[in-house]
């Protein structure tokens, strides 16, 4: 019998961050030294009371259903830390919790996109948003935004992209993987455009917030231009912040009639978010961030030890990281030189690919929507991250101009 699959899932495949922390698994299982700069997950540990309160939960017996929208208490402490942290006031209704913040994404297309909505996804993007667009019917809209910009969009681009199907704009800051952050003047710019039209809704991921390396605190579209609020969705979570990601908790804040939606379609998929998640959640957003400034400080001095490390080397120009875990770089000086086995490198996934053969492992910039590029993780142990630049610089000079004859 051959299984014919819909449609809606061959619009879309599998995660590229996904296949790649699988194959550095694999070839680690065959006994290869591969240091592995793949995946955004923090290399510290979630922070003890916070564990302590899910090992609580469970001796209470919290292990029951939970409701589809959250545990109340849980969407209170959300709502206080988007008062204390993001200076942004919301009603108790208009907070949703889910299995991580990827599915409350999910969710707000699966709620809102109709076939043919078009849904503006500056480039590069994680790779989750333009898919998470198409198995919901919709169309994405690429915007590239270069290193020339600074990976940022331009209020210009956006006025050109907005047409009368547009559905929503997708704003990530920190991005990933580009690691910019937009300033006061950019965010207020971009809301001009915003404001000439009402039909097009924002959705604001701001996972990594805290993460940034400028010592300055978050700063969203909503503290810029709060009268779009009735038009955004903000998600969040505690997986960056809280280095909590094997928990999958997320949060969505946005507009009543949104998240009473979003949380229909969560109700016909996986139901309430883990009893026991959402009650370590709910000591994180409640224990402070006195943990943070620490981490914060690690992944600033390896952002500086790659960016010093690939800056001089000939053929790479690296975008210096504002926030977030990720090195992005451009590598087109690369293509058409030859790797010591007489291979030519022709586009990004050759260079991880070469890359990943000298022992350090990156995924393409291909997978980002923007080549030729490649990204590199900092939520990874200081000394590997050192190696990575030094196992990345030689490998660099060992490539040829001409192949032998």
């Amino acid at each position: 019998m051959s299984l014919r699959l819909s449609k809606r899932v061959q619009r879309v495949s599998l995660s590229a961050n996904a296949a790649a922390k699988s194959g550095v698994t694999a070839l680690r299982e065959a006994g290869r030294d591969i240091l592995d700069l793949t995946t955004g997950e923090p290399d510290f540990d979630t922070p003890e009371h916070i564990k302590q309160a899910a090992y609580a939960a469970i001796a209470a017996g919290a292990t029951k259903y939970t409701p589809t929208p959250g545990v109340r208490a849980l969407r209170e402490a959300v709502q206080r830390k988007l008062q204390r942290e993001n200076h942004l006031e919301y009603s108790l209704p208009s907070i949703v919790i889910a299995n991580g913040a990827k599915q409350i994404i999910f969710n707000a297309f699966a709620a809102t996109l109709d076939d043919g909505d078009e849904v503006l996804v500056p480039v590069p993007y994680w790779p989750s948003f333009p898919d998470s667009v198409r198995f919901n019917g919709g169309e994405p809209v690429f915007i590239e935004c270069g290193l020339e910009q600074g990976c940022k969009l331009l209020p210009s681009q956006l006025e050109a992209q907005i047409t009368s199907r547009t559905r929503w704009l997708i704003l990530n800051g920190p991005g990933n993987p580009s690691g910019a952050v937009y300033s006061e003047a950019e965010l207020a710019a971009l809301a001009d455009v915003l404001r000439r039209h009402p039909q097009v809704l924002i959705l604001l991921d701001e996972l990594y917030e805290h993460i940034r390396f400028d010592d300055r605190s978050p700063l969203s579209l909503l503290n810029v231009a709060p009268d779009l609020q009735p038009r955004c969705l903000l998600v969040g979570g505690v997986s960056k912040t809280y280095a909590m990601t094997g928990w999958r908790i997320g949060f969505g804040a946005g507009p009543e009639g949104l998240t009473t939606a979003m949380a229909v379609v969560q109700s016909q998929s996986t139901s309430g978010a883990s009893s026991v998640g959402q009650a370590a959640a709910l000591a994180a957003f409640n224990g402070g961030l006195a943990f943070l400034p620490e981490q914060v400080a690690a992944y600033h001095q390896r952002r500086d030890l790659l960016v010093s490390a690939l800056s001089p080397v000939e053929g790479l120009e690296v975008l210096q990281p504002e926030g977030g875990f990720f090195v992005f770089v451009r590598c087109g000086g690369l293509l058409g030189r030859y790797r010591e086995d007489g291979r030519r490198l022709n586009d990004d996934a050759d260079v991880v690919a070469y890359l990943l053969d000298e022992g350090v492992a990156g995924v393409a910039g291909s997978a980002y929507g923007l080549s030729p590029w490649f990204r590199l993780s900092i939520a990874t142990a200081t000394s590997g991250v050192i190696e990575a630049g030094r196992r990345i610089a030689d490998a660099c000079a060992r490539l040829r101009v001409e192949a032998d004859l």
